[in-house]
């Protein structure tokens, strides 16, 4: 019997995932436990194993697909085996054995089979795609044919807007009630490419509008919007928001090298990764969402740099073996957010969600990104313990092992983040919103200070960076928490493992 294989739900925040790679391919024999496919949330990367033996039978999403979880994105079964029921109402077609649901009058010309007669139907002419403009033609779907009966005409930009508005009605927008069906991901992406929504025509299950949609849309309003004095192939355009003709940048005086070479040698453009671009639109949410305010302050690293040179010089291999400054650091911060509880808190709009329980964010940089997961219960522990925990957390980050729960902004109360190795010497951290605060930890640099008795000498200090929610905490007492931190970092004793 045909088993359908499903995305999996990573997390109770997590809607959809993007499939990466797809280890096998349609028709492979796999056996129980062998990689099936690799996926992502917007917080982790993953890998599916198959839970059934037998033959891979079809394959509904492709790689770089926005997938709701839960929804059948591939079959295993045995071969010539019937799994039509199993497919998804909008997956995307791998055979021409698949009809489109009776009584869809809108189904694309990648969900038809070609009319009889036709030789000349390929494959490519049905997919959906960003260089395939065929089925963005008209609001039935039905493409117009040459004489010949094998080229797809292109329709004015005017005809192709109307139409696919109508589109919408069927495919994007549940009937009723003027809602559009779109996933999370893809209304980003809609919002930083300009592309409206309302103009889209969905190709997820059910016709939910999915993130490959609003990149071919973009990609669609890019081709046709005019550049005018455009004179060379060799000058890419940059979109900009809606259908606007990007300026020829290269034809303004001092604006680059005079002489563009052949390939855009002088540059190279980079696609963003999914990572980074989900990073990149929670930054500039953050950034606009809020009110930041950034606060330094340096703290004398004496005793903190004395006891760590102790622990190094007594390694025995365990915990307190390998506890480093950044983790003592945290555990002043954890003490002082117990002192300071309107730190530890989020900014929830219409009030301020104070909590009993400290759960501190660790950002952990990775090679695809940025994460940052929780300690939860960070309060409960002494140094040694949150110092192995936070080693554990960001091994799993870089193995992409992490639990999807942690990484959600909402599961941490407070985040430390820690440029220190790279000598930065002070910055401005950005809030994980909705945490009403993040402390920036710095490089330990040496200043002049009263070494006693009049004497005057450099000591350690290490930079404290603190940004907080001017909408949640006000100056005076961020500032006292900030002091708080530097207090346990200068009185921290060894007996607190």
């Amino acid at each position: 019997m045909a088993t359908s294989v499903v995305m999996p739900r990573q997390g109770q925040s997590v809607e959809s995932c993007i499939i990466t790679r797809w280890h096998k391919n349609k028709g492979d024999t796999v056996v129980a436990g062998d990689i099936l496919f690799s996926y992502e949330t917007d917080k982790a990367a993953f890998e599916e194993e198959a839970k059934t033996g037998g033959i891979l039978l079809d394959i509904f999403f492709e790689a770089g697909d926005e997938v709701p979880v839960l929804e059948t994105v591939a079959v295993i079964g045995e071969a010539g085996e019937d799994y039509g029921g199993l497919a998804p109402g909008g997956a995307s077609l791998k055979d021409d054995d698949r009809q489109p649901e009776p009584g869809d009058s809108h189904a694309k010309d990648d969900d038809r089979q070609p009319e009889t007669g036709d030789s000349h139907a390929k494959d490519d002419d049905r997919q959906p795609g960003p260089d395939n403009k065929g089925d963005a033609g008209s609001a039935d779907g039905a493409p117009e044919e040459t004489a010949e009966g094998d080229t797809v005409k292109s329709e004015p930009a005017e005809k192709v807007s109307a139409k696919g508005a109508e589109a919408t009605v069927a495919a994007g927008a549940v009937p009723g009630t003027g809602r559009i069906r779109i996933s999370p991901l893809a209304r980003k992406l809609a919002g930083e490419l300009g592309v409206p929504p309302e103009n889209l025509h969905g190709t997820g299950p059910g016709g939910r509008i999915i993130g490959r949609d609003v990149k071919r849309a973009a990609a669609e309003s890019e081709k046709r919007a005019p550049s005018p004095g455009k004179s060379s192939a060799n000058v890419q355009e940059i979109p900009s928001a809606g259908s606007q003709a990007a300026p020829d940048f290269a034809a303004a005086p001092g604006a680059g090298p005079s002489h563009a070479e052949a390939g855009g040698s002088g540059y190279r453009d980079v696609k963003l990764s999914n990572m980074r671009r989900i990073i990149a639109g929670r930054m500039e949410q953050s950034l606009q969402n809020s009110a930041q305010l950034t606060h330094h302050m340096s703290a004398d690293a004496r005793k903190m740099l004395a006891w760590r040179k102790e622990i190094k010089q007594n390694r025995d291999g365990s915990a307190t073996g390998d506890i480093t400054i950044n983790d003592m650091v945290c555990f002043a911060v954890v003490r002082a957010l117990k002192k300071h509880p309107y730190m530890n808190a989020h900014y929830l709009g219409d009030k301020i969600r104070v909590f009993n329980k400290v759960h501190l964010g660790i950002a952990v940089d990775t090679e695809r990104g940025l994460m940052v997961p929780a300690v939860r219960d960070a309060g409960d522990m002494n140094v040694g313990k949150l110092a192995g925990r936070i080693r554990e957390l960001a091994g799993e980050c870089r193995k992409g092992s992490v639990d999807p729960g942690l990484l959600a902004s909402e599961s941490a109360t407070f985040t430390v983040t820690n440029l220190g190795a790279y000598g930065v010497e002070m910055f401005t951290p950005v809030l994980n919103l909705p945490q009403a605060g993040i402390l920036g930890v710095n490089t330990i640099t040496y200043r002049p200070a009263d070494i006693g008795e009049g004497v005057i000498g450099f000591i350690p200090v290490i930079g404290l960076s603190l940004t907080y929610d001017h909408r949640a905490v006000d100056g005076a007492p961020a500032s006292a928490f900030l002091a708080e931190v530097r207090k346990e970092i200068e009185t921290i004793e060894k007996c607190t493992i």
